[in-house]
């Protein structure tokens, strides 16, 4: 973006070329009348000749560079600034083993319950902005895997690095949420949330998840529980050296009513999620449900060129009023 800081000192120019206009018209007015001389123009014209015949150019070349230089020419670029108090958000994953259990698909492709939750999260998190998110995870126990931070390609990256198993084969709901609310209180915020997503019924831990519901109420820390899966029997590959893979199906039982007793006391929601559809419009509503607005703030940073203007001006001047003065002098 280009502009004149001092645009009025333009005007100037346009009185430089009327006080120019007047003196060509002059210039062209016949005063007297004298013998032709044009027998001596194929004489060579030495180097002041020249000189002395664009030196009234280089006058005004000169003025013209002050008037711009004294307009302030500028060249800016636009910032933009987004500015977010953001919220906190913690999601809390479930990585028992019956997260292992092959009733998902993403593109016709069977998988299990964690990997089709990977690739809904993983969208999540790259549409928030602003807001700082945090991931705990947790099977017969509970721990944080990472802490509230914006950088959402790192929280991409230790998503992706998740296995079933890793925090044990039960489910420890409540130590989930005791330590997410810890997590919470590590960075102060206008509204904290906790996404709990679970597909089995609390059998572990420390804190019952009632409890630990109590202590979000009182925190004032809202909770989305979203159930996956459904009760009854799902598909587990189980892998055997001797007689290979294959396919049996073990019985799975998920605490609707617990995950809804959560929400309720929290002001959440629940969520029930069957399959990979269900499970992205679940995570899309809950982005709608805790959208922040962002603050834009737009500035220009000019750079001026000013300066070069007027040392060109004053040096073209400098050399006008020299040459004018000396070897160049006119004597009327």
């Amino acid at each position: 973006m280009f502009r004149f800081a001092s645009p009025l000192f333009l005007l100037l120019l346009l009185v430089l070329l009327i006080i120019l206009l007047i003196k060509v018209k002059k210039k062209q007015t016949i005063h007297l009348k004298v013998s032709s001389l044009s027998l001596g123009n194929d004489l060579p014209e030495s180097f002041f000749l020249i000189l002395s015949k664009i030196l009234p150019t280089l006058k005004y070349v000169a003025l013209v560079l002050l008037i711009i230089g004294m307009a302030r020419p500028q060249s800016g670029t636009q910032k933009i600034e987004t500015t977010s108090k953001g919220i906190n958000i913690i999601l809390a994953l479930d990585l028992s083993g019956s997260m292992a259990a092959l009733d998902f698909k993403i593109n016709n492709q069977i998988v299990t319950r964690l990997a089709a939750v990977k690739n809904v999260v993983k969208d999540f998190i790259l549409k928030r902005d602003g807001d700082r998110i945090g991931m705990v995870v947790f099977g017969s126990n509970a721990f944080t895997q990472l802490p509230l931070t914006r950088d959402y390609n790192t929280i991409s990256f230790m998503l992706s690095q998740l296995k079933i198993g890793a925090a044990g084969q039960s489910t420890a709901i409540g130590d989930a949420i005791g330590i997410s609310l810890k997590r919470l209180k590590d960075v102060k915020s206008k509204s904290n949330i906790i996404i709990l997503l679970t597909d089995g019924k609390s059998n572990a831990g420390e804190i019952s998840p009632e409890i630990a519901a109590d202590i979000a109420q009182e925190q004032k820390v809202k909770i989305y529980t979203v159930g996956v899966g459904s009760k009854g029997k799902a598909p587990f590959l189980v892998r055997n050296a001797f007689t290979g893979n294959k396919y049996v199906y073990q019985k799975v039982d998920i605490d609707i009513d617990m995950l809804k007793l959560i929400a309720e006391k929290t002001n959440g929601e629940f969520f029930k999620a069957e399959n990979t559809k269900s499970l992205d419009q679940i995570y899309n509503m809950i982005d709608q449900l805790e959208k922040t607005e962002v603050k834009i703030k737009k500035w220009i940073e000019y750079k001026e060129y000013y300066l070069f203007f007027l040392t060109s001006g004053f040096a073209l001047l400098c050399v006008y009023i020299l040459l004018s003065n000396t070897r160049l002098l006119r004597i009327p």
